[in-house]
Parts: structure tokens; sequence; C-alpha cells
């Protein structure tokens, strides 16, 4: 599933409502620094040429027509949400476009939160960091405490990258971001994927212990994946992981 335009929706999130969507990325294919086996719009496929970004100047034209189509519907959003065909954050204009978002809620939809859903690949960039500073809601990816689990099933760009690598970056947040995790299971390539082992939860929950972030939001597959070997996780197994972040004192949300 991939979106064709800069700004989409307004369309109903099961986790944050009434959700104006934001696209940075190309609108012909995914670009993203991971390559999760579990994402709705597909695997990373080769790039014949240079990836074509929205500039600036158009995504500040998409906003313009975003809040006429708004106003003449009567629509009030609940969150402005950057997520898209990929990483929003390898946009090199992020930090200009999040202080542009600021601006165009505060006078078009000022009741509406800015969203801000991130693989957490960029944070050592210090004007990632300072766009994402400026979004009321940072939700933040880590889908396992365990390196070779976090290969199996984000494959990341940098293939080096480590739960430690993450968590080290996710720090400088001191808590004031969500932490995202997709639970799932499934054979893929001939391994078996299950990041719901009591191992791989006990080397999640000691990153969120370590970080305590100010929220936990966990998840489980709900479209259709690249691979259809991956495995719904039921609910009362999602339950019984969030119980265990709430005995830190974590408020957890579960879609499942």
């Amino acid at each position: 599933m991939l979106f064709s335009s800069i700004v989409y929706g307004p369309i109903h999130s099961r986790r944050l409502g009434t959700s104006l969507g934001i696209n940075l990325m190309p609108t012909e294919q995914k670009l993203c620094s991971f390559d999760c086996i579990y994402c709705e719009c597909g695997l990373n496929k080769p790039w014949h040429s240079k990836p074509s970004l929205p500039t600036l100047e158009q995504y500040q034209a998409a906003l313009t027509d975003a809040a006429t189509r708004l106003r003449s519907e009567d629509i009030k959003l609940d969150v402005i949400t950057f997520s898209g065909n990929g990483e929003p954050t390898l946009h090199p204009d992020f930090e200009r476009i999040m202080q542009t978002t600021a601006v165009w809620r505060d006078k078009f939809q000022p009741n509406a939160k800015i969203c801000v859903l991130s693989n957490s690949t960029q944070l050592h960039r210090n004007d990632v960091v300072r766009g994402l500073m400026i979004a009321d809601k940072r939700i933040l990816k880590l889908d396992a405490g365990i390196d070779a689990t976090i290969r199996l099933i984000d494959n990341p760009a940098q293939i080096k990258l480590t739960a430690k690598d993450i968590c080290d970056r996710l720090e400088q947040f001191k808590g004031d971001f969500t932490l995202q995790t997709c639970f799932l299971r499934g054979i893929v390539n001939g391994t078996l994927i299950d990041n719901t082992t009591e191992t791989e939860v006990t080397a999640w929950f000691e990153c969120v212990e370590r970080l305590m972030p100010h929220e936990v939001m966990i998840y489980v597959i709900d479209r259709k994946t690249p691979y259809d070997t991956l495995q719904k996780i039921p609910r009362e197994q999602m339950e019984a992981i969030a119980a265990r972040v709430r005995t830190l004192g974590i408020p957890v949300s579960v879609s499942a």
C-alpha cells in the first residue's frame, strides 16, 4: 500500500484518531532505511534513478490545499501524522518541514497534535532530533532487544545497527517519547522469526526499563504484509506483555 500524494486523508487511525497523513517520501515506491518484513508498503526495491522527494515549497502548497479542503468539509483533526512511503526523517529538509507544519497547525487546526512515526535510525542527526522535538508526539520504533532479531525483522540499511545503538540514541529524549513495537511470528525465507518468546520479551523489556518512555505502544500486523507466513499474535499474549510493562508504571496501548 503506497500513498500517491504528499498530504493524504484524513483517515481514521486505530491508534491516533482522525489523522491527516504526511508522506515526505517518493509517491512511486517506498524509500526507507529499514526493510521490515511486516511493512504494509512492501519491500524496498532498487532505485534506477535518484529518488524524487517533495520540496519544501511543494509541501507548503499541499498544506494550503489541505487547509481549504478541511475547512470546506468542516473537518477537525486529532492529529497530523508523518508516516507515508518510508522513513520521514530521511528527508533532508525534515526540520524546516516540521517548523512549517507547526505554523500551519496553529493557524488552521490548533487542536491537532503533530505526530511523527519514525524507525529511530536517523537520531544521530542533530537536525532530525530538533525536528522531532517540534512534534507533540514522537512515536519511535524498537522491534526487539536482541541484535539478530532486529536484523531479521527490520533489515536495517545500517547492517551493524544494534539494540544498544538504538537505545543510546533514544536516551537523548529523556523518556519524552512513545516507544512503538510490532510483535509477530512466522517463517521468512526458511527462518522462524518470533519476538514474543520469553528470551525476546525479556531483552526488549530491559530496553524499556532503561529508556522509561512516557508511553509504550505495542501492536500486531493488521494489513497485508510482504510475507503471508507472518502470524497475528493473540490478544491475550499481547496483554501479558503489556502487563509486564505496566509494572514499571508506564501506560501501554495494545492494538491487537
